[in-house]
C-alpha cells in the first residue's frame, strides 16, 4: 500500500520512539496524527507518472482509526482499520471483497504518524481552511503537507513512505458523523482470498496480495 498508488477502483501510504530530554522538545514538534472528528474530504490525487489527478472520497473516523477511501466512480472502496492493520479491498460491480495484512504496515497518504521527521513551515489555506504547512522528511526524500488543527491532511506533495512522488489536495472538507457500518464489507457481498477465482471483470486489484 503506497501513498500514490492510486489506480481505478481504489484510491491508494506515516514508529520512531523519541528519548526525553531538554533537547528533545523541537524535535517531537509534529502536526495532529489524525482527525479529531468525523470527517468526509474530496481530494485530487496525482501520482508522479499519471498525466491528470484522480478524485478520491475519504470518510474519517474521529481519531482516524478507520478510513474508508471512494473513487469517484464508485466502482471499488478501501478500508483502512489501523488497530486491527488490516486493509480491505471492496469491489461494488462483482459484490465481492478481500482483506489482509499489509506485510511492511498499514502507510497511506491520508495517515501520519511518528515513522517522519517533521518541521514546521508557516500556514496556508486549502479547500477554504486554514491548515499549518510541515517539511516531512524520511529516508527516501521529503514532501510538504498542509495539516489542519484538528488533524485533517489538506495537501501534500513530494515523497512518501515508500519512496514514491506525487501529490494530493482537499477540493472539499465536510465534518459530520460517518456510520460505522461504512467500515465494514456489506454483509451481502462474498470475501475472496489468493486461493480463490477471481470474479470475471474484478481485475487484478481483486488479488488479496496489496
Amino acid at each position: 500500500m503506497s501513498m500514490f498508488q492510486v489506480k481505478g477502483a481504489t484510491a491508494l501510504s506515516l514508529v520512531a520512539l523519541m528519548t526525553g530530554g531538554a533537547g528533545t522538545a523541537l524535535a517531537q514538534q509534529h502536526p495532529r496524527l489524525s482527525p479529531s472528528r468525523d470527517v468526509t474530504v474530496v481530494y485530487s490525487v496525482q501520482p508522479e507518472k499519471m498525466p491528470n489527478p484522480v478524485q478520491a472520497v475519504v470518510q474519517f473516523k474521529a481519531e482516524g482509526d478507520k478510513l474508508r477511501i471512494d473513487a469517484a466512480d464508485h466502482a471499488g472502496s478501501t478500508i483502512l482499520d489501523r488497530p486491527a492493520q488490516r486493509v480491505t479491498l471492496i469491489m461494488h460491480k462483482q459484490r465481492v471483497y478481500t482483506s489482509f495484512a499489509p506485510k511492511h504496515g498499514l502507510r497511506n497518504p491520508f495517515m501520519l504518524d511518528m515513522s517522519m521527521q517533521y518541521a514546521p513551515d508557516g500556514t496556508g489555506t486549502v479547500a477554504g481552511l486554514a491548515c499549518n504547512k510541515w517539511t516531512i522528511t524520511t529516508t527516501h526524500g521529503k514532501a510538504m503537507a498542509c495539516v489542519t488543527e484538528d488533524g485533517v491532511i489538506l495537501s501534500e506533495e513530494g515523497v512518501d513512505a515508500d519512496g514514491l512522488h506525487g501529490k494530493l489536495e482537499a477540493q472539499k472538507v465536510t465534518y459530520g458523523p460517518i456510520a460505522d457500518t461504512l467500515f465494514v464489507p456489506p454483509a451481502d457481498y462474498q470475501q475472496i482470498t489468493a486461493q480463490m477465482p477471481i470474479p470475471h471483470g474484478a481485475g487484478p486489484q481483486s488479488s488479496a496480495k496489496p
